[in-house]
């Protein structure tokens, strides 16, 4: 299996590869091979440069997702410790790396089993939602692929040198993917255009990568041992005051991707401008990079300073929450609320994680789970919606659910999922951090983090009442049912939302088994 988990990198940079070899011209004709009736299927195939792209995405992808699902189901987590270690040595004895050195270290536990599964559902379901794109779809989908392999990197690297080298991978992609083939948005008085949206998003983000890269190197020189392997260095008592230095960094540097206030601004501008598929990956995959690195590096590495600056961390995750939620409250675009909402959503993860509580972090892990796949649906409907209406001001729909029946189903899974419904993964998430917020002693903000819940609710239930029910608006009278292939993604996320509500078990017996092993947490 320890292949399994090497293949999750090497199928999207191979696909990158494949994609590069594949010519086609802009002026090309399409051509149609027969194939035999099947269903509703059509019975002829399409044939061009542009649709074996999609062929060969639509293959890596459900590849992709298969090897995720299979990692999550076999990882055995009884003691929740590294499974399908794999371990090929680089570069060791050279200059000031000892014997362990930099080696491509890949493994997974009870943490980022799930976290891999979420990067599967994300970029199989994000090849349907953009099947219709034409303009340079090869280029877009290289970007795309190297933008996941990345993420994959990061989940499954347990060296810190490759950790931040497909970290980088993960966020660079985003700069080309936003400029161009986003939207520009225009605000009647002002236009915020996509090539701002990719400069802000990628300048902080770099500027956080400064941050994290001066913690790695710090933690490198304290160690002494030559070598950026993580279990190595996590078995290196650090000097207290050291890690009260040096924990800042890693977490404002992850902090930034994860969406920490007051460095979140770049995301709302970042998710509005990108594509549909892109934005379903930045919300739903990249932004858990951050929470994931803060957990991985920053809280394992050096656990006393966790402790020292939980309550700094607690405290931006709660202003996080509620400022999130209030700003999505405040918003008529259906893509900037649904931004705002990702802010708030992950500020509480960022309350969990400052918690230093078992249940805090388990509900932390689920949630980045649930979100992500919640997120993922909440950009699906959006771009669905926006590509034959043009716009995306709600005030301006209503009764869509007349028009567009699923459209509206899958909108009320994913905004009940966001609002906290039982039954639906957001509620075991938030429930977890709550009760770990309570028990770490943050009554104060635990009460906060429910009142940003209860803005969630507002603000769902009222979009959902705006757009979708009430009276028809005759001027939508063009407007049809989502294209199969967003009908088919949006099932499948509908599903695993509803799956880990409903049955959260085996997500969290894995992601407690390891979280146990964390230095510092209190059960």
């Amino acid at each position: 299996m320890e292949w399994a988990v090497f293949a999750t990198i090497a199928v999207p940079v191979g696909t990158c590869l494949l994609l590069m070899l594949i010519p086609y011209r802009h002026d090309e004709q399409v051509r149609y091979l027969p194939v035999p009736k099947l269903g509703p299927l059509p019975d002829r195939l399409p044939l061009s440069g542009r649709y074996l792209v999609r062929y060969l995405c639509l293959l890596s992808g459900t590849a992709l997702f298969a090897l995720s699902l299979a990692i999550f189901v076999a990882y055995q987590f009884e003691d929740g410790g590294y499974r399908y270690d794999l371990r090929l040595d680089w570069l060791r004895d050279v200059a000031f790396l000892g014997d362990r050195g930099i080696s491509f270290h890949l493994a997974v536990d009870g943490i980022t089993a799930p976290l891999i599964l979420l990067t599967g559902i994300v970029i199989f379901t994000g090849v349907f939602i953009s099947w219709n794109i034409d303009y340079r779809n090869k280029d877009y989908f290289v970007l795309l692929f190297l933008l996941v392999s990345g993420v994959y990197g990061v989940f499954a690297s347990l060296d810190l040198f490759w950790f931040f080298f497909w970290y980088e991978v993960a966020v660079l992609p985003m700069y080309f993917l936003i400029a161009i083939w986003g939207a520009s948005t225009n605000f009647g008085n002002f236009v915020r255009t996509k090539e701002y949206g990719a400069l802000k998003l990628v300048l902080y983000l770099v500027a956080g990568s400064v941050l994290i890269f001066i913690g790695i190197f710090a933690t490198f020189v304290e160690a002494g041992l030559g070598t950026f392997d993580l279990p190595a260095l996590q078995a290196v008592a650090y000097d207290e005051t050291f890690q009260k230095i040096f924990f800042p960094f890693f977490m404002l540097g992850f902090g930034v991707l994860a969406g920490l206030w007051p460095f979140h601004t770049w995301s709302p501008d970042g998710h509005v401008a990108a594509p549909t598929a892109v934005s379903m990956l930045h919300a739903g995959v990249l932004m858990k990079l951050g929470a994931f690195g803060i957990l991985r590096v920053g809280m394992a590495l050096m656990p006393e300073g966790a402790h020292f600056w939980a309550p700094v961390m607690m405290t931006l995750g709660v202003t996080g929450a509620l400022y999130g939620a209030v700003s999505a409250l405040a918003q008529t675009d259906l893509k900037y609320m649904v931004g705002y909402s990702s802010v708030s959503h992950m500020g509480y993860v960022i309350m969990g994680l400052a918690s230093m509580h078992e249940i805090g972090i388990n509900g932390a892990v689920l949630q980045m789970f649930a979100h992500g796949v919640m997120t993922a649906l909440m950009f699906t409907n959006v771009g669905a919606l926006y590509d034959q209406a043009h716009v995306r001001d709600m005030t301006i729909f209503g009764g869509l659910a007349q028009r567009m029946p699923r459209h509206a189903a899958y909108w009320a899974a994913a905004g009940l999922s966001s609002l906290g419904l039982p039954g639906l993964a957001g509620f075991v998430a938030e429930l977890l951090i709550f009760v770990g917020v309570f028990r770490a002693g943050y009554p104060w903000a635990g009460a906060l983090g429910i009142l940003a819940a209860a803005i969630t609710a507002t603000y769902i239930l009222r979009m959902l009442a705006r757009a979708y029910f009430g009276p028809f608006n005759e001027r939508w009278n063009f407007l049809k049912e989502m294209r199969p292939g967003e009908q088919f993604g949006g099932a499948v996320l509908v599903f695993f939302l509803a799956f880990a509500g409903m049955w959260p078990f085996p997500f969290l017996e894995r992601i407690a088994a390891s979280v146990k092993n964390l230095p510092g947490i209190s059960q």
